[in-house]
């Protein structure tokens, strides 16, 4: 067996879903998958002694985890009043609108196109809801529209797919732009430094207690990866499946086609700087 704590990030253990710090409740949903891990977390956020919640990817369009959500939240003596989300993806965003409907919610997300309401989110904007704090964190690379939530009160980032709990995230080209991805690990290896952070709340997977090994574990496998697919190509493996057949030959079939995404991003990326 593996200790958890020799693992990337120091992944805490246990049940997912449940509380993770003082502020942070997770709900996981019922949609595990080889991309999805356990499920979609669900995140309800809320200070001490509120009344007032945040609701953070309601997950995939399904009533009962939804109504799971708002059912949790009461259990705590807290009533949903705001849904943000990380970006668009189906497993985190699908079931937004209804959620709001049954909380009676606005949405707030940075592409327009997933809002409900007139408000949407920006760099730096900070959302506050009954006492409770939380920066927004520009984040593309994953996809054009991700955003993480800084939650300062317990030195916590809730990263949505940018950092995973176990494993790594596909660069999802080609809204996803590898270049982008690596300047947002950088901007979360810089909360983890200059503002303390040290727990990974992540959309996927488990808590992480280690940010900053987080952060430094995921920037050293995109080096790695780049300098496999360079090496690839210059070994004639030129198009995209040919590079993944060759550079992921041990992994999961199935994780294949996402890894293709993540190989034409790399691909670009390569181009732009004169490297292939």
């Amino acid at each position: 067996m593996t200790d958890a704590t020799a693992l990337p990030g120091q992944p805490r253990g246990g049940v997912l879903s449940g509380p993770a710090t003082a502020r942070a409740v997770n709900v996981l949903a019922p949609n595990a998958s080889p991309m999805t891990l356990d499920g979609t977390n669900t995140w309800i956020v809320s200070e001490p002694g509120s009344a007032l919640a945040v609701a953070i990817d309601p997950g995939p369009l399904d009533d009962g985890h939804l109504r799971t959500v708002i059912a949790t939240a009461e259990q705590l003596g807290k009533r949903v009043a705001l849904t943000l989300l990380t970006h668009g993806h189906p497993d985190h965003a699908e079931g937004a609108l209804r959620f709001a409907e049954l909380t009676g919610t606005e949405v707030r997300a940075l592409d327009p196109a997933l809002r409900l309401g007139d408000e949407g989110l920006g760099h730096g904007d900070v959302v506050t809801v009954g006492g409770l704090e939380l920066r927004v964190v520009p984040t593309p690379g994953h996809t054009a529209d991700s955003l993480c939530f800084h939650l300062p009160a317990d030195r916590a980032v809730l990263t949505g797919d940018t950092v995973l709990g176990r494993g790594t995230t596909v660069v999802a080209h080609p809204d996803g732009r590898l270049g982008d991805y690596l300047d947002s690990l950088r901007r979360l290896r810089s909360l983890t430094i200059d503002d303390g952070v040290h727990t990974v709340l992540p959309g996927h997977g488990p808590v992480l207690e280690d940010a900053q090994g987080a952060v430094e574990y995921y920037l050293a496998h995109r080096a790695h990866r780049l300098a496999q697919i360079e090496t690839a190509v210059e070994q004639g493996h030129r198009s995209p499946d040919a590079v993944v057949a060759h550079v992921y030959a041990g992994v999961d079939r199935s994780l294949w086609p996402a890894a293709e995404l993540s190989v034409r991003a790399q691909l670009e990326y390569l181009r732009e700087h004169g490297l292939i």
